[in-house]
């Protein structure tokens, strides 16, 4: 367009058929800058809503991501609830010294055998069936009774060893049960411990103390 008015400018006045196409060139190009200018307007009509679509996008993505987080949250919440429920848990722990009679007896002197009592609550979210309840006796230096080395049983990845072991059938109600240690080392006086274990679990723990 410039030069076009450039050289409209240079052409002699005399030169009126020249001049007219000048003209007409002129208003052609200008007709077409000025659909480039509409062109141009709308396009950055589209783009502003474009950039807007998109943050909205960014938006309800965000949202999204953080409710799907918020579920797995809750997702391993809930699983971690279920894990703990299917376990089985021992209460009512008792501990009672006997003698040779069978009669309960306080004195370290006078005990033959150790009886551990307790109940294996009911639990109807655990797989009913055959059960291996273990204990482990603690002696006051932390030591564990044991008959033989070789009785392990396997816990929290590893094989740790066990004093006595019972199996029983398990229907997933309460199932009160007795396991007994028979006296074949010297007991000192002091605080024991008994734990006991289920299906690779920890179930129940209680100190106990044996008198001199």
């Amino acid at each position: 367009v410039q030069r076009l008015q450039e050289e409209l400018k240079t052409v002699r006045a005399t030169d009126l058929k020249r001049i007219q196409e000048l003209e007409r060139e002129i208003k052609t190009l200008r007709n077409i800058m000025y659909g480039y200018i509409v062109q141009i307007d709308s396009l950055n009509r589209i783009n502003e809503q474009l950039v807007k679509e998109n943050q909205q996008v960014r938006r309800q993505h965000q949202q999204a991501t953080q409710t799907i987080t918020q579920l797995t949250q809750v997702k391993e919440q809930l699983e971690e609830t279920v894990v703990i429920a299917s376990k089985l848990k021992a209460s009512a722990i008792s501990v009672r010294g006997l003698n040779k009679k069978n009669k309960e007896k306080t004195k370290i002197k006078d005990l033959v055998r150790l009886e551990f009592q307790f109940t294996i609550n009911e639990n109807v979210t655990v797989e009913p069936g055959m059960k291996t309840i273990y204990i482990r006796i603690l002696k006051p230096d932390e030591d564990i009774l044991l008959k033989s080395p070789g009785n392990v049983f396997p816990f929290e990845g590893r094989d740790i060893t066990y004093s006595a072991k019972r199996e029983i059938e398990y229907t997933g109600e309460e199932y009160r049960m007795n396991i007994y240690w028979e006296i074949e080392e010297t007991l000192l006086p002091g605080q024991y411990r008994v734990d006991i274990f289920a299906d690779g679990n920890l179930i129940g723990r209680s100190p106990f103390t044996l008198q001199k």
